[in-house]
């Protein structure tokens, strides 16, 4: 191995340093902010409910503490190691059971990787949080290239299944030869990936969405229950509403533009997933939470690259219906888009483990986190 080939493999510890000039930077331009009109009694027909989008942006400005935030992320553990010529963030968080299995956890748009931070502690240490040393897990959180700390990409064609073989580098880079996969909406996505390409070592990939749709077959249609048409409806719903998903999908820079270059313009962009398209009151919500992930898309640059995964996997060519052949765990959450077994089962011929959850949203690592470490308890039970 040379020199250089040993310096782009390495792993490197880090730690978040936003220079303070970036912060000022911040705090001038939420002050100085265009605010659009609104329509008497729009609510939120038109998008994100002005009142909504200032409150936040007032707290922002004046109250949001981001270096409580940043010290409280920096007492995880992170590194930087170069992929396939793109910089790659992740959290490595060790259980202090040697024989815990090895997992990868892959977050989604328009998140970042403080989604997943809730579950760190029940995986990695199972005994502290009501479970057996037997369930532990060895967690890696990698911020997908395009997100967060691994900064803007450099190159084209960073669709998911190119993510899910960077994966599988990272994971026998850090030395785990035996592993399992766990995501949420783009994390799914990469999950049943990885689980298409069946490297060797993946044991198992446990999803929270399979994304798969009618085949037309009026005999497919007739099989599914009233909780599966309650699904389709929900589905439908969701893609009336989700403008964003077609920007990004066909122009991610047009639109990337005017959030680069606008904070409180980032922020109602960023906040209509997590806030249920604007009907969530704030006072339900946490701010700084909230802010905490926001803040990390502006002072990393990456809202425009991050949207261009779905360019890129709009795009690329894959065969999004390979089968499937990995165990695979599904996690279906009520709040969320519902999943259906009978669509999901064409493309993914090993699918051992369904769950209906009690509740739970499509951001479940942060409102049921319970539910979604149990499951994968119950989940990898069967396949350590």
């Amino acid at each position: 191995m040379t020199n250089s080939t040993a310096a782009s493999t390495a792993v490197r510890p880090f730690t978040i340093d936003v220079p303070q000039a970036d912060l000022d930077d911040l705090r001038d331009r939420l002050a100085r902010t265009r605010w659009v009109d609104e329509l008497p009694g729009a609510g939120t027909d038109y998008g994100m409910p002005l009142a909504t989008v200032r409150a936040l942006a007032d707290h922002w400005q004046d109250s949001f503490d981001w270096r409580a935030q940043e010290a409280k992320l920096n007492e995880l553990p992170h590194f930087v190691t170069e992929i396939d010529g793109e910089q790659i963030h992740f959290l490595h968080i060790r259980s202090p059971h040697a024989d815990a299995l090895p997992l990868v956890m892959t977050h989604g748009w328009p998140k970042t990787f403080t989604e997943l931070l809730a579950l760190v502690g029940p995986l990695t240490d199972p005994v502290a949080h009501g479970g057996e040393a037997k369930d532990a897990f060895h967690v890696v959180i990698p911020s997908p290239p395009g997100y967060a700390f691994s900064g803007p990409t450099r190159s084209k064609g960073w669709n998911y299944p190119r993510i899910a073989r960077a994966w599988d580098t990272l994971m026998k880079r850090l030395g785990y030869a035996r592993y399992g996969a766990q995501g949420g909406d783009l994390g799914s996505l990469v999950g049943l990936a990885l689980g298409r390409l069946a490297p060797e070592g993946l044991i198992g990939t446990h999803v929270m969405q399979i994304f798969a749709f009618p085949s037309g077959d009026p005999a497919e249609l007739e099989k599914l229950d009233e909780h599966d048409r309650a699904g389709e409806r929900i589905g439908e719903d969701f893609m009336a509403k989700a403008g964003y998903h077609a920007m990004s999908s066909s122009r991610p820079n047009t639109i990337g533009t005017a959030l680069n270059d606008s904070p409180a313009g980032t922020l109602a962009w960023l906040l209509e997933l997590p806030t249920n398209w604007g009907e969530t009151p704030l006072d339900q919500l946490d701010k700084d939470a909230l802010l905490t992930d926001v803040t990390i898309y502006w002072v990393t640059r990456t809202v425009a690259s991050a949207a261009r995964i779905y360019y890129e996997d709009a795009h690329s060519g894959e065969d999004w219906d390979a089968n499937n052949p990995t165990p695979t765990g599904v996690a279906v959450f009520p709040w969320d888009f519902q999943s259906v077994r009978a669509f999901a089962e064409r493309a993914n011929t090993n699918i051992v483990h369904w769950k209906r959850m009690e509740y739970g949203s499509h951001f479940a690592a942060i409102d049921a986190p319970e539910l979604l470490v149990a499951d994968l308890r119950e989940f990898y039970g069967g396949l350590r």
